[in-house]
This record gives C-alpha cells, sequence and structure tokens, in this order.
C-alpha cells in the first residue's frame, strides 16, 4: 500500500522541487519508503507536526493543502463571517505553508486574513478574535529542532481547537486526497480577489496595547535603568517583544546578534527551547560581557520565554518554568493589592503538572487558584467559562510549567510578549526597592518552603515510539507501583477517568507519596515522550534534590 502511494507521488504535480528530489532519492529503499508514506501525520487538538520532507508522514505542502481543506470543510458549516486568520514563523517552508493554507481557503469561498511577515502565536490568537473568524492557523514547530515544522489550528475564541471540532476536521482531512482532493488557487490570484487580505496596523496596534494595558506598575520602567540582553532565537520575537518593551521605556536592551533575525536553520540554537541552557549560551555569554540585569529568551514562535537572572555574585542563574510561574503570580498579586487594581474574586489558572508552590501563594492573597489539563487550551478554556458569565476581569494570570504565561484575557493561549514585559517590569521594581529577582525568589521560598519540580523525558523515535509509548502507560495502570523507592503511594489519579477527577480524560496519572512528594507521568502531546514530573519538597535544595533523584532512580527501570 504504500509502496503505491509513493509511486502516485512520483509522479504527481508535487510545486516543490524538494520533494521530488528527496522522492527520487529513495527510490527502491523500502524502509525509507515505508516511513515517509506506512502512516500519515495525524491531526489532532495540537495540530499536525512532524520532519519537513516528501510523503504522508511529513510535514510538506500537500499535507498542508489536505489539512486546510478539511479546515475549510468545516469552517464552511459554522455561520459567522467565513473567515479565518493566518501566522507563520521563521521555520523552514512557514511562509511558504502560511500562502498554501491562504490559497487553499480563498479558493473555497473563505475569507482569509494574514500578517505581511512572520509573528507569533498571541499575535495569531488576538487576530482570530480582532476579525471575528471562525478559525485561525498558525505554522509553527514551537521548540522543535529545524527539521520540524507543524500546523497549530484555533478555534473562534483564539484558543486551540476542542476536541470536538478537531475530530470533525479530521474527519474532513481523511476523507480528501492528498494530491487531488484540495482546492486551490493561486495566492496572486486571492490577494487581487480580495478573498486574501494582508493583516493592517491597526490590529498590531491594538494587540500592543491590549498587552502593555496589562502593565502592574505603568511607567515604573521609565526610570529604572534596566539593562536587558534579548534573543528571539532566530524566531518572531523581535519585533513584538523590541516594541512592547520600548514603548513601557525599557531602552537599554542588547539583542544577542547570532539569533536576532529569523532563522529557520537555528544554526546557534539546535534545539531552540528556552528551557534548555544550551539555546540560552549566546545570551548568557554576551549578559556577562555587559554586565546585564537580565537575560531573556523567546522560543521561534513567542510563546514561551525562558530568562536567566543576576545574582548578587554576579553569575547568572536560570529560572525554571515553574519558578517564573511562581514570581510572576506573586508579583501581580502583590503590585494590583497595592495599586488597587486587583479584582473581586481573583481567579489564576496553572496545569495539573505545575507546581503546588503556586496554590500557597495564590491561597496567602486570597486568589482562587484552578487546576487544568495539561496544554495550555484548558486555561483558555477556564478564561472562556469566566467570560460567558461577564466576570472576565477576574481572571488575573495563567501559567504552565513550560514557561508559557498569560495574564490578560486579550488573548487565548500564552504569550511570551507580555511575559517577557512582565519579568521585565517586575525585575525594575524589585531593583527601584533594594532587591532583586533572586532575592525574591530566595524569600518566596522561606515562606513557603523550598520547592522542587524537575521533568525527566524519555524519548520513543520511529514507528514504534507510540506503541512503546501505549505499552509503557498501560503497565502503570495494569500493575499499579505501590511504592517509588521504598516510598509509599498514598494517592493514585488516573485523569483517564474523567468521573474522579472532574476534568475531562487525558492520559495522565500523578501518584502522591507518603513524603508529599508526587510524580507526574504522562506523554506528550507533540512529541514522542513520555515525561515525568517530580515535585519534592524540603527545608534546603540539597535536600529536595536528593529525593528527586532518588525517585527519578526507581523510575527509570519502567521508562523500557
Amino acid at each position: 500500500m504504500y509502496q503505491e502511494e509513493y509511486q502516485r507521488w512520483l509522479t504527481a504535480d508535487l510545486e516543490d522541487l524538494d520533494l521530488r528530489r528527496e522522492l527520487l532519492s529513495i527510490q527502491g529503499k523500502d524502509e525509507e519508503i515505508k516511513d515517509r508514506f506506512a502512516v500519515s501525520l495525524k491531526f489532532g487538538t495540537a495540530g499536525l507536526r512532524g520532519v519537513i520532507g516528501a510523503g504522508t508522514n511529513r510535514m510538506n505542502i500537500k499535507l498542508v493543502g489536505q489539512a486546510t481543506q478539511g479546515l475549510a470543510n468545516w469552517v464552511k458549516t459554522q455561520g459567522g463571517n467565513q473567515s479565518v486568520a493566518i501566522s507563520y514563523d521563521s521555520r523552514i517552508k512557514s511562509d511558504v505553508f502560511a500562502r498554501r493554507a491562504a490559497s487553499v481557503l480563498a479558493a473555497n469561498g473563505i475569507r482569509v486574513f494574514i500578517y505581511d511577515a512572520l509573528m507569533p502565536v498571541p499575535a495569531l490568537s488576538f487576530a482570530t478574535r480582532y476579525y471575528g473568524c471562525n478559525a485561525g492557523i498558525m505554522i509553527t514547530a514551537s521548540h522543535n529542532p529545524a527539521k520540524y515544522n507543524g500546523y497549530k489550528a484555533y478555534g473562534p475564541d483564539g484558543c486551540q481547537m476542542t476536541d470536538d471540532a478537531a475530530a470533525i476536521v479530521y474527519e474532513e482531512i481523511q476523507k480528501t486526497d492528498i494530491l487531488t482532493g484540495v482546492s486551490c488557487d493561486s495566492f496572486a490570484a486571492g490577494v487581487a480577489s480580495g478573498k486574501i487580505q494582508f493583516i493592517g496596523d491597526d490590529c498590531k496596534k491594538a494587540f500592543y496595547q491590549a498587552i502593555e494595558e496589562r502593565q502592574v506598575r505603568p511607567g515604573l520602567c521609565k526610570s529604572a535603568s534596566l539593562k536587558l540582553v534579548y534573543s528571539p532565537l532566530n524566531g518572531t520575537g523581535l519585533v513584538p517583544v523590541t516594541q512592547v518593551l520600548s514603548d513601557i521605556g525599557i531602552e537599554d536592551i542588547r539583542l544577542v546578534p547570532e539569533q536576532q533575525y529569523p532563522n529557520g536553520y537555528f544554526t546557534t540554537a539546535p534545539y531552540p527551547n528556552p528551557e534548555i541552557r544550551q539555546a540560552l549560551s549566546y545570551g548568557l555569554d554576551l549578559a556577562e560581557k555587559e554586565g546585564a540585569d537580565l537575560m531573556l529568551a523567546t522560543d521561534p514562535d513567542a510563546d514561551r520565554v525562558g530568562i536567566a537572572m543576576r545574582c548578587p555574585d554576579g553569575s547568572y542563574e536560570l529560572v525554571s518554568g515553574n519558578e517564573m510561574g511562581a514570581l510572576l503570580l506573586d508579583y501581580i498579586c502583590a503590585g494590583r493589592i497595592e495599586t488597587g487594581t486587583m479584582p473581586v474574586d481573583p481567579v489564576a489558572v496553572k496545569s495539573i503538572v505545575s507546581t503546588p508552590l503556586a496554590d500557597a501563594i495564590a491561597s496567602h492573597y486570597g486568589v482562587e487558584m484552578r487546576s487544568v489539563l495539561t496544554g495550555f487550551k484548558w486555561i483558555g478554556d477556564q478564561i472562556a467559562g469566566l467570560e460567558a458569565k461577564g466576570e472576565v476581569d477576574r481572571f488575573i494570570f495563567g501559567f504552565e510549567e513550560s514557561y508559557g504565561y498569560l495574564a490578560g484575557p486579550y488573548v487565548r493561549d500564552k504569550d511570551a510578549v507580555i511575559a517577557s514585559m512582565l519579568i521585565c517590569e517586575m525585575a525594575a521594581y524589585y531593583r527601584s526597592i533594594g532587591s532583586s529577582i533572586k532575592e525574591r525568589l530566595e524569600e518566596i521560598y522561606r515562606s513557603y518552603g523550598r520547592y522542587l519540580n524537575q521533568v525527566d523525558s524519555y524519548e520513543f523515535p520511529g514507528l514504534s515510539g507510540m506503541d512503546t509509548m501505549a505499552r509503557i502507560m498501560d503497565s502503570f495502570r495494569s500493575a499499579p507501583p505501590r511504592d517509588f523507592a521504598g516510598i509509599a503511594v498514598t494517592a493514585v489519579h488516573d485523569y483517564e477517568k474523567s468521573e474522579e477527577t472532574g476534568l475531562p480524560k487525558s492520559n495522565v496519572l500523578i501518584y502522591e507519596l507518603e513524603d508529599g512528594s508526587s510524580l507526574v507521568i504522562r506523554p506528550s502531546g507533540t512529541e514522542p515522550k513520555i515525561k515525568n514530573y517530580f515535585t519534592t519538597r524540603g527545608k534546603d535544595l540539597a535536600e529536595a534534590q536528593a529525593k528527586k533523584d532518588l525517585l527519578a532512580s526507581a523510575i527509570r527501570p519502567l521508562m523500557k
């Protein structure tokens, strides 16, 4: 079957010479052909993501066309203004894929609003809402290595597509022949007809204004003399992040030259993930050279931000996503109470794998903390619920441990632009009172206890990877561990059983242990990985780390 599909592609008009060359290079190589054609990338709530190349199991112009035809079929059933917003990042072929999606939509009679240059995930979410679109498309593979690209689909609320809608789109995709079943005109024809319209400055300015209105202490940064090093990691963050920081008064911004401009090959950061120290190495070197107060790095689609803070001894320490989530929650709560802008009955939201330290901080400030499934769409869903009740202003902050933050309802996905602004404002504030982010973090630990949150990931590549992951998760359910490293399990929460958790079904297991530690086990939704999230607590970092290391050693043999 896969050989037949391969032959069909060989004789088709693929519109991309790279695909033709790749197909010719694998002639007679059964395993290579099988890897590309035996299965198709599946469209889910995270859209599509895969290696760029030829075949149904790769990201290419034909797959993007097929996915967009499926999306168009769904949009045509939705009423409304029959429009879709599109943005794209700096990845290889992202602009090509974005224009193909626009061309397919236009050929289906659907109006398109597309950015005239690369813009980040939050800008796509904003544009979808701004124009009242039925859907949005973001061409990106987030922080994956350069060989990947992807396709994220958004609903009319600017949140990633719901499970039900994604299932319908996937069904439509399956009905669509990838080579012959897609309606498509040229991009130029779509622009000429008015079906494709470039997003104007009015939308961009409104996006920046919505962010800047969320300052906690407006005007503070103008006199703070904050010295910042910033890296967009060769992605979409350069223009929006520097624009907003300049608007609020931060002028001393040193850009990492090697990572300043868009470059989908990510030559200085093979894994452009701000969680990883290697991706920040150029920025750290520049920060040390310049004596910067803070170093920021946004991932290629600028929905996540990582930082390194300057310590009293002049060294730089990376701040984890959980630590920054706790810091920002603490800063927003204290600042909004001080300035009289805290709403009545405030709400914050975090994912179930994020630190319980945030629950303690929220309780201290009288904020309701809600925990939701992993995936920022579930945080967006909480915002939507408040909006439906006319209470959207109650939402003050949401975060995930994977460096995603949002402070406001103007978009429904994580936003590294507003996070960068608030992190800089927070640093400026602590500097103005003779403190620092590092000192405030230590104060938080002294107040609430020394929490440690670490994630171990196990990769399962290849066609058999998903089967291996399923077998491992099944083994945990069929033979539940009674202890880990001799520490008894006191409670197990299986999120496949929604009647017990009160949340939608999800392939997640959470173990509570008798010493107060916890372990979360879940497959990644976007990569062939199983992730283990450890939370431990001790009188100091060494004790918390020792507990984590002990648990990790007990889990390792079970991840095979």
